[in-house]
């Protein structure tokens, strides 16, 4: 019996099915509910909510209670022909959420830990188009650092937007490319598109960025790719101000870095 057959099993005789992950007891009244909501916004057929209360195995007076609650709560809205569509406070739910909630709840305690550590600034980022936008930024000098959370920058120019830069498809990275040069920031940025595909070449093959006081004099930034199933989905980064880190430093923060990609990674795939 799998485990959706073994819920409705549990479900049709009242009991409390335990938690697929963890083996903690779920509670069985919210769980019905959260199985019957699934299954109406889920259904292309415009069956009725007895049709669906059989198909999860409720009871349909239960269904119908349910249904009614959605409504109420406005978690559902009734059409003018009858159909079940999300309600406004559920779709005022789903549009403030996106896989970028996922990733900042995996990587939060990890970044904090290494800001703490390291006495720098650790930032989470995506990369949107061809922009870098910013999810999460903790450190003692994140409040003083220029950059914000949902602020977006050039990724050609960032520690986090070249180290998912030198993971797009070639198809990807060519059409991104096309749109060079780029404007220089600094002395040190690259703004020759043959010498940034040089660089991104690099990045992929040493499997961390650095941004060499590229877009602002004395920031030094060290990023690596976080991935789910070998694609990567965003970057890490830990930023320094004032002088450049010496060799020593470099290494111990590059390997610092690649411990926490590695670990957050464990997280997202657990």
């Amino acid at each position: 019996m799998d485990w959706h057959q073994r819920r409705k099993h549990l479900m049709s005789h009242n009991m409390r099915p335990i938690s697929k992950t963890t083996g903690t007891p779920s509670v069985a009244a919210l769980d019905r509910s959260l199985v019957l909501l699934e299954a109406l916004l889920r259904d292309q057929e415009g069956r009725s909510v007895p049709e669906i209360a059989t198909q999860v195995g409720l009871p349909r007076a239960t269904a119908h209670r349910q249904v009614a609650t959605f409504l109420r709560g406005e978690f559902l809205r009734r059409l003018a022909n009858g159909a079940l569509v999300p309600g406004a406070r559920l779709l005022n739910l789903v549009q403030h959420l996106d896989h970028s909630h996922l990733l900042v709840a995996a990587a939060r305690p990890v970044l904090r830990g290494l800001a703490g550590r390291l006495g720098c600034v650790a930032q989470l980022g995506t990369l949107d188009g061809d922009m870098v936008t910013y999810r999460y930024k903790t450190g003692r000098q994140a409040g003083k650092f220029f950059t914000r959370v949902s602020q977006q920058l050039e990724a050609y120019c960032t520690g986090l937007g070249k180290v998912m830069l030198a993971h797009l498809s070639e198809a990807e990275l060519e059409s991104y490319l096309a749109t060079g040069p780029f404007p220089p920031l600094t002395a040190n940025t690259i703004t020759d598109p043959a010498k940034l595909r040089l660089a991104l070449d690099d990045i992929r093959l040493q499997g961390f960025a650095i941004d060499e006081q590229e877009i602002a004099e004395d920031l030094t930034c060290f990023a690596a790719p976080l991935r789910i199933g070998g694609e990567v989905v965003a970057a890490i980064s830990l930023s320094f101000s004032g002088n450049a880190p010496d060799e020593k430093m470099r290494k111990r923060v590059t390997a610092y870095l690649l411990a926490a990609s590695g670990k957050i990674e464990c997280v997202l795939t657990e």
